[in-house]
């Protein structure tokens, strides 16, 4: 008993001591013990990380929190009418927001917005039963500046048991966890295989974060706090010392389609690895005519002259992945000038455009903005189909601007 009191008054020691390390070598990630949460990372990168958090990637997705969601809750503006007797009603309830279903004016049930999808041009929103999420059916779209049927769905029948597939999370979300199950062929060969459909939402890491793109940050957090004063980054990926192909494959990641056969999770890909250990192409699914505008811009930059051309070219030639696409379309042509200095245009474009502007604006004409396929919605009461326009990726003389 004397043995048994010592070894307990050791333990008990042993956990005190140890909680009194410093926090941050106490956080767990649901990915591991090599995760140091973004967090981590604002102490020695705090322009970086302020600048990170308020992107469209780092929001891709989101908890519902009234500060989060878009979109009307009042003043008429909150009612999707399916016909006269059924509608749906977005309301604010003890600072929850919810869809409800009324019918003839009776509620039939109400569902609340528990993750947000997205928010730079558009917002669909989920809710949790039972270790899986729902898409909710109405979405909210800032080019209409209203709520509107969430994509393929239908503007006349209402549906709540859409799941959410792991496979959204894998490009919206920077973690989240399937459970897995042991099976056996006999009674000695066993198998273990995920079972994607079922998540574990206390695993959900919202929106795409730091170490999503540069890897387990852990070590790296753990040795420059101790070592202030080192100059070059340990233990952590840096892109400007990636090739030009790993560099494109972790934006192709989530920016190349959905059209491949899947060999990993995405959640498994680290920064350096190659996008082909993952995804193998379809034959014949891999044709450029279904390439959309949203979700595949590297299919159609992959297509364009400029591209094809240049042995560096690659999507951080254009995009500063720790900031929103810029708004003005100047700072983009100051790129494209940067290769094409004196461009000639022909005379019938110089009658229609200023010098200023081709100067200024290479943007609106050699990548427009084109109405995806994949993604189209419908407003209350109104039978037409309303198209989602995005910017292509593909750099060309388009035949109505051709120069």
């Amino acid at each position: 008993m004397k043995k048994i009191r010592i070894l307990f008054v050791i333990a008990v020691l042993t956990t005190f001591f140890t909680s009194c390390k410093n926090e941050s070598d106490n956080y767990i990630d649901p990915r591991g013990t090599d995760y140091a949460g973004s967090e981590s990372c604002i102490q020695c990168h705090q322009a970086q990380s302020e600048s990170a958090f308020h992107t469209s990637h780092f929001k891709a997705t989101a908890p519902a929190t009234k500060e989060n969601i878009l979109g009307h809750f009042k003043d008429g503006k909150n009612i999707f009418v399916y016909d006269k007797d059924t509608k749906l009603v977005m309301e604010e309830r003890n600072d929850t927001m919810y869809q409800v279903l009324y019918k003839n004016n009776k509620e039939v049930k109400a569902y609340p917005f528990e993750v947000l999808f997205g928010t730079k041009h558009a917002q669909t929103s989920a809710y949790w039963k039972n270790h899986y999420s729902y898409e909710l059916p109405i979405s909210y779209y800032k080019s209409i500046n209203s709520w509107a049927t969430s994509p393929g769905y239908s503007a006349t029948t209402t549906n709540f048991e859409r799941k959410v597939e792991k496979e959204c999370y894998g490009c919206h979300s920077s973690n989240i966890a399937s459970r897995y199950i042991t099976t056996s062929s006999d009674s000695i060969t066993f198998m273990t295989m995920e079972v994607e459909d079922f998540v574990n939402k206390k695993t959900l890491i919202y929106g795409i974060d730091c170490e999503r793109c540069h890897g387990p940050a852990k070590k790296h957090v753990q040795t420059h706090l101790k070592f202030p004063d080192l100059k070059i980054a340990q233990n952590i990926v840096a892109f400007k010392n990636l090739k030009r192909q790993q560099k494109i494959d972790a934006c192709a990641l989530c920016h190349s389609g959905n059209d491949k056969y899947k060999m990993k999770s995405r959640f498994e890909f680290k920064p350096g690895d190659n996008l082909s250990d993952y995804f193998r192409a379809v034959p014949g699914s891999n044709d450029s005519i279904h390439y959309d505008v949203h979700g595949n811009q590297l299919g159609l930059l992959s297509q364009s002259k400029c591209f094809k051309k240049s042995e560096t070219m690659d999507c951080m030639t254009c995009h500063n992945p720790h900031e929103n696409a810029s708004q003005n379309l100047k700072t983009y042509s100051k790129i494209c000038m940067s290769c094409h200095q004196g461009v000639t245009h022909n005379e019938a474009t110089l009658k229609t455009i200023s010098k200023a502007m081709l100067a200024n604006n290479c943007v609106e004409c050699h990548m427009p903005k084109q109405d995806s396929k994949a993604i189209r919605f419908q407003q209350s009461n109104k039978a037409a189909m309303s198209s989602y326009s995005l910017r292509t990726h593909k750099i060309a003389i388009y035949p109505a601007n051709k120069n």
